[in-house]
């Protein structure tokens, strides 16, 4: 899932073993672990899988460090197994639920990883990365609506997004950008309609302009538009 588990803590199990493993089993958990620590992903990985495998998937510790490993070594379908099995033993909930979403969209499920956002802010309420990823997909369903010009489908995207993160700069700049287009093409036609779907425009705007910073150059050119458009609605909407 490219870097989205650098942030992810690398937490490796102790070396103690479950009183129901056999030294063989202990040893290949514990040269699992070394493995790991020595950034040897497919090894670690190896040593893992085949501990879990005896040991009926038990031990919640290893399953997330394997689907850490599985994703290092970029085999996708492996992660979300092994992230799916910490998430059901509700261990490190959070960055289980990431790991499974990130693995999904490599693999391009695309309803899957939105389920498994949505499902980990279930269980995560309010956890920032799950919130900014959920956000960021409805947003980027949205572009992508927007590209395929079904406006309707990609305001209702970026509306989503805010529903989930009400200060997403993405989709606030997105939908006062949609609608000062629809006011600018139907200015033409019926100035009332227009002045309305300026005002919508506005809406998004005045609540973009404050979180965005001229002293970051992402933002600055955004935030320049955002006033370029501020000051023709103003003027429109007298």
């Amino acid at each position: 899932m490219k870097k989205l588990l650098l942030s992810l803590a690398l937490c490796c199990a102790a070396t103690q073993f479950f009183a129901q493993d056999t030294p063989e089993l202990a040893k290949l958990r514990n040269d699992g672990i070394e493995a790991l620590e020595a950034k040897n992903y497919q090894d670690a990985f190896t040593k893992f899988s085949s501990y879990l495998s005896q040991t009926n998937n038990q031990d919640s510790v290893v399953a997330f460090n394997c689907g850490i490993c599985a994703d290092k070594i970029k085999q996708p379908a492996e992660a979300a197994k092994y992230f799916d099995i910490a998430i059901q033993k509700k261990y490190n909930l959070a960055n289980a639920y990431i790991g499974k979403a990130g693995a999904l969209k490599d693999l391009k499920k695309t309803d899957e990883y939105a389920a498994t956002l949505k499902a980990g802010l279930e269980a995560v309420p309010g956890n920032a990365k799950l919130t900014s990823m959920y956000a960021t997909h409805f947003v980027n369903q949205g572009i992508l609506a927007q590209r395929a010009k079904k406006l309707d489908a990609a305001e209702e995207a970026f509306k989503q997004a805010l529903a989930v993160q009400d200060n997403n700069i993405n989709a606030l700049n997105s939908l006062g950008s949609l609608y000062y287009s629809k006011g600018a093409t139907t200015l033409k036609t019926d100035v009332d309609k227009a002045k309305a779907e300026f005002k919508e425009a506005k809406t998004y705007l005045d609540k973009l302009v404050p979180l965005l910073s001229a002293s970051k150059p992402a933002q600055k050119k955004m935030l320049d538009n955002a006033n370029t458009m501020l000051n023709y609605i103003n003027s429109q909407i007298k």
